[in-house]
């Protein structure tokens, strides 16, 4: 688990890519404080299992899946990523509970100042829309964001200057692909319901048939 809070940005200086994956090597420097193998590290919003670590880079593993689904698959030499390590129970939850499984990926369609703040608007397929509420938190490449707005396929949100700074978001450009996460608490409550309406109707379902059959029907 995560947080959302982004502790540095990394940069990426080695792509090796199989048939059965892609291994990514990211130079970086406060994350690697404490890490060891098998940590986890959540690389653009993707939870990654560290599998080398040397003074100033570390390398992971990343699977078909996790390609297909986020934008790691875009990355190059040189792209710069958001960097989180796994938080502890010392840790200070400053942003909102963040698994490092992407759901899908986001477009940037649209870009404004907005006073010293930036607004950014993201458009994302419109299935994971029901996870995104107003005011509520979104995870884009890793970094936990307050909703501002939103419509039926988009939502917006803005950052202060010094955010602008500290994640990619704020080097971004119009039309360029950005991993997201929706809230795990929605996903939760829509499976839960989802059980409790269809356990309802099977309860239904049989007491129609033991009616039926008590009463001669079948």
């Amino acid at each position: 688990m995560f947080t959302g809070l982004v502790e540095e940005l990394g940069k990426i200086i080695s792509i090796n890519k199989t048939s059965a994956g892609t291994n990514l090597t990211v130079a970086c420097d406060k994350v690697l404080v404490g890490a060891a193998l098998g940590d986890s590290i959540a690389t653009n919003g993707v939870c990654l299992t560290v599998v080398k670590i040397n003074s100033n880079s570390f390398t992971a593993n990343v699977m078909n899946e996790s390609l297909r689904v986020s934008g790691l698959k875009e990355l190059k030499v040189g792209s710069i990523v958001n960097l989180e390590k796994s938080l502890t129970l010392q840790s200070y939850l400053g942003g909102h509970l963040v698994t490092g499984d992407v759901d899908c990926t986001g477009k940037i369609v649209d870009i404004k100042d907005d006073g010293f703040a930036k607004k950014y608007t993201i458009e994302i397929p419109k299935e994971f829309m029901k996870y995104v509420v107003y005011k509520g938190r979104v995870t884009l490449d890793g970094a936990s964001l307050t909703v501002a707005s939103l419509t039926d396929t988009t939502f917006t949100v803005s950052l202060i200057p010094h955010t602008q700074k500290s994640i990619t978001l704020g080097f971004k450009s119009t039309g360029e692909i950005i991993n997201v996460e929706t809230d795990l608490i929605g996903k939760h409550l829509e499976k839960l319901l989802l059980s409790r309406e269809q356990s309802s109707e099977k309860t239904k379902s049989n007491i129609s048939k033991n009616f039926l059959a008590e009463n001669g029907f079948f």
